[in-house]
């Protein structure tokens, strides 16, 4: 029963996952573990290179310059009086729905000037029900990188919104974030959608056990078959980033795809494996805390 639970939960993420990183791709410009050595789950074709705005790219701008800041201040003055700083709801590291945020790596809030009540808790689950900061310490442990995640936007009410955040590991024991939001993208799933979109995956998993490995790519790769439907496709991945299924992309059938990036430099296809890796794995009694608004 606790692996099946597990099963349910890596499909779950990973579907959640996928689909936030494929509206924010089409926007401006997985999934579950089969086996030890590849990742299977389903996402929608979007154009291939759709370039961000002007007013995004700015505000892209500005979010990493912010983050460069903070982390120059935190080395020149210290982690005591730099988190003062970042908690400072007027201070200098708020402007407007840009600010600070900062977290060790235990993944415990330690700044947030926006939504104070977090200082102190460990984890965080979005809207969707996805763990944020456990993806947000995946980046830190590698240093630093960007992802999508939801958060309520301080400028709209509180209103749970798309967002692009940077992090950076500080190599105090904290890492740093910012980010900005991507109002004009739906950010929340209905119940209805969660669920057909897991179960879409469920049904492939189940096609591989019962098919075999070659068998079932077969059927994944076909764009004519059973697993495009209505716009979304099963996707395959081995963890090294070989690309093992992608019906309507056959060229990159065979590549390794692992430090791809989408027009924001987001990793999606690390991530997702990552994401794939660590759901499998995630122990029932570890519930991350859920964000009230």
């Amino acid at each position: 029963m606790r692996e099946q639970t597990n099963m349910q939960k890596g499909l779950f993420y990973m579907a959640i996952i996928a689909a936030l990183m494929l509206l924010a791709q089409a926007a401006l410009a997985e999934d579950h573990c089969i086996t030890a050595k590849w990742t299977v789950g389903s996402e929608r074709a979007v154009p291939r290179s759709i370039a961000a705005n002007s007013t995004a790219d700015a505000a892209k701008e500005d979010a990493v310059s912010l983050l460069g800041e903070a982390v120059a201040y935190l080395r020149d003055n210290g982690i005591k009086e730099a988190l003062s700083e970042f908690n400072d709801s007027s201070g200098p590291f708020v402007r407007g729905d840009l600010y600070i945020f900062a977290y060790d790596l235990n993944g415990t809030c330690i700044a947030h000037p926006i939504r104070p009540e977090l200082i102190g808790q460990t984890g965080l689950l979005d809207i969707n029900g996805v763990d944020v900061v456990h993806r947000e310490l995946r980046l830190a442990e590698r240093g630093g990188g960007s992802m999508y995640i939801v958060f309520p936007n301080p400028e709209h009410g509180g209103k749970d919104e798309l967002k692009q955040i940077y992090i950076e590991n500080t190599d105090d024991g904290l890492y740093l974030g910012s980010g900005y939001y991507l109002s004009n993208i739906s950010a929340s799933f209905s119940r209805e959608k969660i669920d057909g979109l897991v179960d879409f995956v469920e049904e492939a998993r189940q096609f591989a056990r019962e098919s075999g490995k070659q068998k079932s790519l077969e059927v994944f790769n076909d764009p004519k078959g059973k697993f495009t439907r209505d716009g979304s496709y099963i996707f395959a991945y081995d963890y090294e980033g070989r690309t093992l299924a992608l019906p309507y992309q056959p060229e990159l059938v065979g590549t390794i795809r692992i430090d791809a990036q989408d027009p924001n430099g987001v990793d999606y296809i690390r991530q997702i494996m990552n994401a794939a890796q660590d759901a499998a794995a995630l122990p029932i009694t570890s519930i991350p805390i859920r964000l009230k608004i």
